[in-house]
């Protein structure tokens, strides 16, 4: 029950994005989605379509990978502030909160971008992060996508890697769970990434995180490796 994390956060927000490609300073997030945890379970959850700028589309291989289309963020899609307004009140209030994701790296890259757009990037100061990714590399061989992870261990049932973000956010909630279930040292990767070995950092630095080259040759977990 993430006992570690719980003795140092009242709340864990696993989130995701799906996005219109992988840069954060040229593409558009077109979803947001999130479940926040505390001892009692999932508490809350957002599930956020976003429109489009004007004059952007979608590319299709972005619709063949998650099924959304063009019709359903100009139907069902919220404006870029509604979303923006609505993901802060998840960390808004309570005590210290922890702010997790599978590959973290990329999805907070982009939500900073996002939010520096209204001003509200403040919001990500006072959490700490998580990334689930370098906890599952430090555990399995490659390959290490989420849906290797949700196989690894078990979680087929009742989680899914289907490319959608309230989906995805779940399912790396329930990874979070079963690797502490299988080893409960999670808050010694709280603010601690790896990196790729060859290929080093993708994106823009993360002030409050220490990075690390992070080997496939598993010897050590990445925080032991980190304090020597």
């Amino acid at each position: 029950m993430l006992e570690s994390l719980f003795a140092e956060f009242e709340r864990i927000v696993v989130f995701d994005t799906e996005t219109t490609g992988i840069s954060f300073e040229r593409d558009e997030i077109i979803e947001i989605g999130a479940v926040s945890l505390t001892t009692a379970g999932e508490q809350e959850q957002a599930e956020l379509l976003i429109r489009l700028s004007p004059g952007r589309t979608l590319p299709p291989f972005i619709t063949e990978l998650t099924g959304i289309t063009p019709e359903q963020l100009a139907a069902q899609g919220v404006e870029k502030a509604q979303a923006c307004g609505a993901f802060c009140r998840l960390l808004e209030g309570g005590g210290p909160t922890l702010l997790a994701a599978y590959n973290a790296q990329f999805d907070l890259n982009f939500l900073y971008h996002f939010l520096r757009s209204f001003g509200r990037e403040g919001m990500l100061r006072p959490p700490r992060f998580l990334d689930a990714l370098t906890v599952y590399r430090d555990r399995r061989d490659y390959p290490h996508k989420l849906e290797n992870a949700i196989e690894a261990y078990g979680l087929g049932k009742t989680a899914v890697n289907s490319h959608r973000a309230v989906d995805d956010a779940r399912a790396a909630a329930q990874l979070l769970e079963a690797m502490a279930a299988e080893r409960d040292d999670l808050i010694r990767y709280v603010d601690l990434f790896g990196t790729h070995p060859k290929y080093g950092l993708s994106g823009r630095r993360i002030a409050s995180v220490t990075y690390r080259p992070q080997p496939y040759e598993r010897a050590l977990p990445l925080y032991d490796m980190a304090e020597m």
